[in-house]
């Protein structure tokens, strides 16, 4: 065996291993979310998502205009947390006291209003600003992150909210993505630090187990729900015309 076919196969396992405990573990979880999701997709009410910090933004662009995703779902893709605008900018942004709140103001949310927050760590001062800031206007919150990562970090750590809550601890429904401390999964002879970063396939396994079974949900109360079908698929762009009237100007970022 190679290395490359060795480490392909223990990078494989892992993640496998991981998902499979998800699926294991978070069934009840899951379906609590997808009803929520199935209620407010039935009233024709959006679903916001918002992944603030670095890479758990591309956990809230996922699922926004994707194929065989929902049309109801909009994505609050604020750029102070991207990685685009600069790696330690997203960084300090994450940490800054107050700036999740105002990210969730600018947003519009209404009480009533469901909003999904995920975060790998599930620790960091925008997320648990926004979660709280949601809780006061009557947001319901569906939080997705490590309980295990978020339980071992140390309440002193610089990236943590001054209430030291995790956002397993101030969400209506949380979904535990099981991700280990520091993320990275395998460990090279001769290196001393893991590679191997997991968070993203945890978070992207979850929310499109979590769409799908919304969609089940609504199938079973004869609702047939907007779905995006592929731009370059045959027939995309007309599939996808019928509904865009229903949502341009209601989704923020589409």
């Amino acid at each position: 065996m190679t290395y490359v076919d060795e480490l392909g196969a223990e990078y494989l396992a892992h993640i496998t291993a991981l998902l499979a405990r998800i699926h294991a573990e978070e069934q009840a979880s899951i379906s609590k979310a997808a009803s929520l999701l199935a209620e407010q997709i039935a009233s024709d009410r959006l679903i916001h998502i918002y992944g603030p910090g670095g890479h758990s933004n591309l956990a809230s662009q996922e699922v926004f205009f994707r194929a065989g995703g929902l049309m109801h779902i909009s994505a609050i893709l604020d750029e102070g947390t991207m990685l685009s605008g600069g790696a330690l900018r997203s960084m300090a942004m994450e940490r800054t006291p107050g700036y999740g709140r105002i990210v969730i103001e600018n947003a519009g949310l209404v009480p009533g209003d469901v909003l999904i927050l995920v975060n790998a760590y599930g620790i960091n001062t925008a997320l648990i600003d926004a979660a709280l800031m949601a809780n006061e206007l009557g947001v319901r919150t569906i939080g997705m992150s490590s309980r295990e990562h978020a339980d071992q970090t140390t309440a002193d750590h610089p990236a943590r909210h001054a209430s030291r809550s995790n956002l397993h601890d101030v969400v209506d429904l949380h979904i535990d993505t099981k991700v280990p401390v520091g993320d990275a999964v395998v460990e090279l002879p001769g290196v001393s630090e893991k590679v191997g970063a997991i968070s993203t396939f945890a978070n992207a396994y979850s929310l499109n187990w979590l769409v799908q079974c919304t969609i089940r949900e609504l199938h079973e109360r004869n609702i047939e729900p907007p779905v995006w079908r592929s731009g370059n698929a045959p027939g995309g762009d007309e599939a996808n015309k019928k509904f865009l009237d229903r949502f341009k100007g209601r989704v923020h970022s589409l």
